[in-house]
């Protein structure tokens, strides 16, 4: 660390020499107008940017000047990636995106990138749609990365969605449990239900609401190495005779149900195919049924934006996914003729959620590398988990439970 006092970046202020990639960095950097900035040059010299205005404050190292124009050709997307490779670090990685959130108006479209840069995650995107074949393989890319990789951070549920928090003590199992009876609850599932859940997961829905209600659950997944751990929780729960897990996709289903229930799994559906889910939806609940539908959404203001382009999460994590807006969503399963009956948002809980599985990754470093996920890979993770919870801190995204009824 530089012995000599930082220097004082603000909008307006005198630059001091550096070569032209800090340069142009500490000039774009210099803009923002909220919270603070601590930024440490490979060198050793220190900057401080000062916003005019309260805000988050944050720590950049910089060990790398590539950083740049990793930036400039490639936005926040560009960024990540450059975080990735070890370009740069922060003590709080979640902290810093916050800051950038905050003044990302103040710096006037560096974060969306060069046009060919965006048309080229366009045709990415594109290519990994859903198709039978893409879903299968767009699934397998992210969920058969392996059950132990996993069970050493998920809670003992093994439960890869927004819990539901009601207090500061609550444990995370907890509040996973908490999120599953709400929509036990919301449904009014009871023993004599055939229930089908699209999204096996691990089960844990599947395993909670049969030992709960008695209720009969057909479950299908597209995830070969899901499929075989649920089954075996769900022998060693003891209501194996209850459920049925199948490898299978929702398009396929035929026959009908008392209730459906689809925790977070609509993101892997697909813009395009929207409209067919919902008439899934609608065509398997028997009249009168309901469907509970755990789902992340993004704001309508840029969902414009946001679909035009793939974002770090679809280009790197989720292949294929797809957010809705609250809107949109409502407006597809209208069109399919379900009422919505019933929403819920929690986006503050899974923020928190996000944070506790960080920790808990950060904690199984050393388990994880002797599983062969290497330094950068846990960098990637620890990315795609402070993106995320930095989203539904802002509330640019958010997550709800919709509760569906079919006439």
């Amino acid at each position: 660390m530089s012995s000599q006092p930082p220097i004082i970046l603000q909008r307006g202020a005198a630059l001091p020499a550096l070569p032209w990639s800090l340069r142009l960095l500490t000039r774009i950097l210099a803009r923002a107008e909220y919270g603070q900035l601590e930024l440490r040059l490979p060198d050793g010299r220190e900057m401080h940017v000062r916003g005019r205005r309260p805000g988050p404050q944050a720590t950049l190292v910089l060990h790398r000047p590539r950083l740049i124009g990793r930036l400039l050709t490639g936005g926040d997307t560009g960024l990540l990636e450059s975080y990735v490779d070890g370009d740069w670090e922060s003590p709080d990685l979640t902290r810093f995106l916050l800051w950038g959130a905050a003044n990302e108006a103040c710096f006037g479209g560096v974060a969306d990138g060069f046009v060919l840069w965006r048309a080229l995650r366009t045709l990415y995107h594109w290519r990994h749609r859903n198709t039978r074949t893409g879903s299968r393989r767009n699934i397998a890319a992210h969920y058969d990365l392996g059950n132990d990789f996993y069970a050493l951070w998920l809670d003992s549920t093994m439960t890869y969605s927004s819990a539901l928090f009601a207090s500061e003590t609550d444990t995370l199992e907890t509040a996973q449990v908490r999120k599953y009876q709400r929509l036990i609850d919301q449904l009014e599932i009871g023993a004599g239900h055939r229930v089908l859940e699209i999204g096996s997961g691990w089960g844990g829905f599947a395993i909670q609401a049969a030992r709960q209600t008695g209720c009969q659950v057909t479950s299908v997944t597209l995830s070969a190495a899901q499929l075989e751990e649920a089954r075996r929780r769900a022998w060693r729960a003891g209501v194996a005779d209850r459920i049925r897990f199948e490898l299978m996709d929702y398009r396929d289903l035929s026959g009908h149900y008392d209730r459906i229930v689809s925790i977070e799994m609509f993101e892997a559906v697909g813009e395009q195919y929207w409209p067919d889910y919902f008439r899934q939806v609608h065509d398997l609940l028997k009249p009168r049924g309901r469907a509970g539908i755990q789902v992340i959404t993004i704001e309508e203001k840029r969902f414009q934006d946001y679909r035009k382009s793939a974002d770090f999460i679809q280009r790197y994590i989720f292949p294929g996914g797809m957010l809705p807006s609250p809107e949109r969503f409502f407006d597809q399963a209208e069109d399919a003729g379900l009422e919505l009956v019933d929403v819920k948002t929690f986006g503050k809980d899974y923020a928190r959620t996000l944070a506790c599985w960080d920790g808990a990754v950060h904690r199984q470093s050393h388990a994880l590398a002797e599983l062969g996920y290497d330094a950068r890979f846990q960098r990637l993770w620890h990315a795609y988990l402070c993106y995320c919870e930095a989203g539904f801190t802002t509330g640019r995204i958010d997550v709800m439970q919709a509760i569906l009824a079919r006439d």
